[in-house]
């Protein structure tokens, strides 16, 4: 009962270190540690959910819960079963693997949809997208909305709309495409992939749909500071007030848009320079490491 415990423990640790991410104001001027931190208590999430109930149905073995299965399935080879191990407790086990298979079932189920949407799109792209020598190693559509946006992939495409190369000046454009190649270079699209497996596969957890949110405002915010090592605060900001302002705003599914999340909040922390303290830092980034150590220790063992 004592493994059963600590992944209690863990899952509580997560849902707390959710809470402090999503109230924080330190993940704005961080965003690629905030990320990290998401993405441990992602996992660390995900294996306690599945080793608690794992971790009871072992129980009787008075092992770890890696010790206890690799026991568990030897007497089941051999048709024993020590006394006090019931059907409730293979019930528990099952529920684990069954949990297991839910996350791994969606995750594919993700993948293939995005990959099944990005190819839908690139194809159409080759229809209706042209070259532009104003943007060049960029597709522009002939759309009046204001519109920017990455295509992921092994073949990324950075796509503009006709109604964005009217909006935006030649300094604004440029820091858009760089944040549009950043969103490329760092695969921001499998940056996202697990939470929204993760939410798929825990719907009831209203804190694990709201870090998909979560994540992909620090997705943004880590190609806007992409684009501001480069271009400097200003063009962006004028670019991000300009789609503010542009009303309707188009991205695909499957895609990666500049003008899709808080804009107000972006602008913001883009003119109001702020570093987190190297101490925050620190103790967000060993909080994450334990998070992910102790499930994976606990089915190691």
């Amino acid at each position: 009962m004592a493994y059963a415990l600590h992944f209690t423990l863990t899952i509580l640790a997560c849902w707390g270190t959710a809470q402090v991410l999503a109230r924080s104001t330190w993940p704005w001027h961080s965003p690629r540690v905030a990320i990290v931190c998401w993405q441990a208590v992602g996992l660390a999430l995900g294996l306690s959910a599945m080793g608690l109930p794992i971790a009871l149905g072992v129980s009787a073995y008075d092992l770890p819960p890696g010790s206890g299965l690799v026991a568990l399935f030897d007497d089941l080879l051999h048709n024993r079963l020590p006394a006090g191990v019931t059907v409730l407790d293979l019930a528990g086990v099952g529920i684990g693997f069954g949990i297991g298979a839910v996350l791994l079932t969606t995750t594919v189920r993700s993948t293939h949809g995005a990959l099944r949407a990005q190819r839908r799109h690139r194809d159409l792209l080759a229809l209706v997208a042209r070259d532009d020598p104003a943007v060049p190693g960029a597709l522009v559509l002939d759309h009046p909305s204001a519109a920017a946006y990455c295509l992921p992939g092994v073949k990324p495409r950075v796509v503009v709309s006709a109604g964005t190369l009217s909006l935006l000046d030649p300094a604004e454009l440029d820091a858009v495409l760089t944040h549009e190649r950043a969103h490329a270079q760092e695969r921001h699209d499998l940056v996202l992939l697990p939470f929204t497996a993760l939410g798929r596969a825990l719907p009831w957890l209203r804190w694990v749909r709201q870090a998909h949110e979560r994540v992909a405002l620090l997705v943004e915010m880590r190609a806007d500071d992409k684009a501001r090592e480069l271009h400097a605060e200003a063009p962006l900001a004028g670019a991000l007030r300009r789609f503010a302002t542009a009303g309707h705003r188009i991205t695909p599914a499957g895609a990666l848009g500049l003008g899709d999340r808080d804009l107000d909040v972006r602008v913001q922390r883009l003119l109001v320079a702020d570093e987190p303290r190297r101490l925050i830092v620190v103790t967000a980034l060993a909080v994450a490491s334990t998070l992910v150590t102790l499930p994976i220790s606990l089915f190691l063992s």
